[in-house]
């Protein structure tokens, strides 16, 4: 008896312990409207670890990416929606918007995912993970229907597109 307690313990220790699976950014699509606000779709994996800290509370993706976009943005951000795998985000002035000659000029603000592991690092969790926070694809996605994509990148630069 004893002896089957001391190999399950160790069997669930080897579990905890070893290197969970990663955090994975997956898509991350930005809907920029006519005002210059936007709607912000972030799909990403979390691994066994992270989602056990997530029904713990001891992790909150969704209000750790709030936090980072309105640093980013210098907007305020509302969580509209959040599930293990996805969040949802509006932006107010999101996209700054002024008239031009030729049409109205929508410039966006460059976004930077580096600043991520630092937050990781906060968590007691931190060294069981291995992360990715660089989406492999981001779609921004102006009102007239001109998207720009990037994979996989580590930093979104500013955009400017002007619509006639």
């Amino acid at each position: 008896m004893k002896r089957g307690v001391l190999v399950a313990s160790l069997l669930i220790l080897a579990f905890v312990v070893a290197p969970a699976g990663a955090f994975s950014a997956e898509n991350l699509r930005i809907t920029v409207d006519e005002d210059g606000s936007a709607d912000v779709t972030f799909n990403y994996k979390l691994s066994f670890v992270e989602r056990i800290a997530v029904f713990l509370k001891i992790a909150n993706p969704e209000q750790e990416l709030k936090s980072a976009l309105e640093e980013a943005t210098g907007s305020p951000v509302t969580v509209t929606a959040a599930e293990s795998n996805v969040a949802v985000f509006s932006i107010q002035s999101f996209a700054k918007v002024r008239s031009a000659e030729d049409g109205n000029v929508y410039a966006t603000p460059g976004l930077n995912f580096t600043g991520a592991q630092a937050t990781l690092d906060r968590y007691w969790f931190a060294p069981l993970v291995q992360a990715d926070f660089s989406p492999e694809l981001t779609v921004v996605r102006f009102p007239d229907g001109h998207e720009e994509t990037f994979i996989d990148h580590f930093a979104i630069p500013a955009l400017s597109h002007t619509i006639s």
